[in-house]
Parts: structure tokens; C-alpha cells; sequence
């Protein structure tokens, strides 16, 4: 394991860095402050960029992350990106899509880890909602959106 970059390896073969950077910021930070702090963190030796479809970023990051590989600080193999699966797209047929818009989104062609982010299905209404006033959908569905 090189010291400059500890990484374990994964069941699969492949090494995944022990310390991430996380993307989440609260709704008042400029989604453009994203870019800025992946690049830093980037230069300052992170190699594990952790976002989501839910922080609203996802443009922002994949700019920061094709910069550091433009500029030729790292490669994309060097990068070992973690993205989440909403609660909204919880489903078989909607998993794909999500991951497909992420990578749109992002202009990477892969994710490196694709969680879910939180293991309770959401109805999708347009309408935001507060956390308090979730709508549930039923539980046994559950099963379903983690088989895709």
C-alpha cells in the first residue's frame, strides 16, 4: 500500500482509498464552490470524491474531477469516484437511468461506487418536501430497487 495513498483492496481486485472527500453542502453554498474544493482536495492528495445525486452538484464535480485529469494531475484510474442512488429512483426500472444521468451529469464514463443513499423508497413528487413529511412507499418494495 503506498503511504502517500492508502487504499484496501476490494473483494473484486480492485483498491479503493481509505480516506474520501466528501461533496454535500448545505443548499446556501454556491454549487459552484464544489468545483473549487474537489480541485483542492485533489491536490491535496484525496483520491476518493464522494457525491451524490441529492447534493445537486454533480455538474461540479465531474468539472473538478476532468480538470485535475486535463491539467494532468492525476488519471481517472488515480480517482475513485462513490456516487448514491436516491431514495425516488428506489425502483428496478428507474436504477439505470439514475446512473445514466449521474454520469451525464458528471461527464465521467464510470462511477467507481454506486450506493443506495438511503435504503427506503420515496414516492417522486415534483413538489419539495421536508424530511419530516416523507411519503413512504410501502416497505416490502424494498427488495425490489436493491435486486437492480
Amino acid at each position: 500500500m503506498d503511504p502517500k495513498y492508502p487504499r484496501v483492496e476490494l473483494n473484486d481486485g480492485h483498491f479503493m482509498p481509505v480516506l474520501g472527500f466528501g461533496t454535500y453542502a448545505p443548499p446556501e453554498v454556491p454549487r459552484n464552490r464544489a468545483m473549487e474544493v474537489v480541485k483542492l482536495a485533489i491536490e491535496a492528495g484525496f483520491r476518493h470524491i464522494d457525491s451524490a445525486h441529492l447534493y445537486n452538484n454533480e455538474e461540479q464535480v465531474g468539472l473538478a474531477i476532468r480538470s485535475k485529469i486535463a491539467d494532468g494531475s492525476v488519471k481517472r484510474e488515480d480517482i475513485f469516484y462513490t456516487s448514491k442512488l436516491w431514495c425516488t429512483f428506489l425502483r428496478p426500472e428507474l436504477v439505470q437511468s439514475a446512473l445514466e444521468s449521474s454520469l451525464k451529469k458528471l461527464q465521467l464514463d464510470y462511477v467507481d461506487l454506486y450506493l443506495i443513499h438511503f435504503p427506503v423508497a420515496l414516492k417522486n413528487i415534483a413538489a419539495p418536501i421536508s424530511w419530516w413529511s416523507i411519503i413512504l412507499k410501502c416497505t416490502w418494495e424494498h427488495a425490489y430497487g436493491w435486486r437492480s
